[in-house]
């Protein structure tokens, strides 16, 4: 499928997207990192508190091709974009103020380097109170974004997709265990891992 026209046209700046990212966030307080799918259970970096959080507005949702790291350009795999509308549980990340700029370089080598994501500050409700923290959401204007996937899609990509650090399926079950390990349910992942019998 052809990628749509302002995609095309676009150039994605990975670096000065980071510039932008940084400059929004201003240095002047902590910075916090919210987490919707494996930053959860592997985010890479030190961090001085993890909160459970609930962001309005956005949800996950297993709809962005991977075509290196949960599969291959032949036989692409999936892995969680953020995209708009509805709500996300997730776990929100507080950096000290001054390791932000150093931990969100590093973050950016690992989530960035296509520049596929749109990184957006959203508000997040916490236990302790309301942060603005950094999302790595997803346009559906994307040509990353799958658009609306069957349910033996969902089937053929969990018997098939592998990448350089493994299968679809183990990604999607390992971010599921983990919602659960923080008593978060999604319903729709739950409902997507019964059609690989998980």
């Amino acid at each position: 499928m052809a990628a749509p026209v302002e995609f095309r046209r676009m150039k994605r700046d990975s670096q000065a997207m980071l510039h932008r990212t940084l400059q929004e966030w201003g240095g002047h307080e902590d910075m916090w990192i919210f987490g919707y799918g494996s930053l959860i259970w592997r985010p890479d970096f030190d961090y001085a508190e993890r909160r459970l959080a609930l962001v309005h507005g956005w949800h996950r949702a297993l709809k962005m091709w991977s075509r290196i790291n949960r599969g291959t350009p032949e036989r692409p795999g999936l892995v969680f974009g953020m995209l708009s509308g509805g709500s996300c549980r997730g776990v929100v990340f507080r950096i000290p103020r001054h390791e932000g700029a150093a931990v969100l370089e590093r973050l950016w080598g690992r989530e960035m380097v296509t520049a596929v994501y749109d990184p957006r500050w959203v508000p997040c409700q916490t236990p302790q109170g309301p942060v603005r923290a950094l999302a790595f959401t997803l346009s559906r204007k994307s040509p990353s974004h799958t658009g609306v996937l069957t349910e033996a899609e969902y089937r053929r990509i969990f018997e098939e997709a592998q990448g350089i650090y493994g299968t679809t399926l183990d990604y999607a079950h390992r971010t599921l265990e983990e919602l659960r390990r923080h008593n978060i349910r999604d319903r729709h992942l739950e409902k997507l891992l019964k059609l690989a019998g998980r």
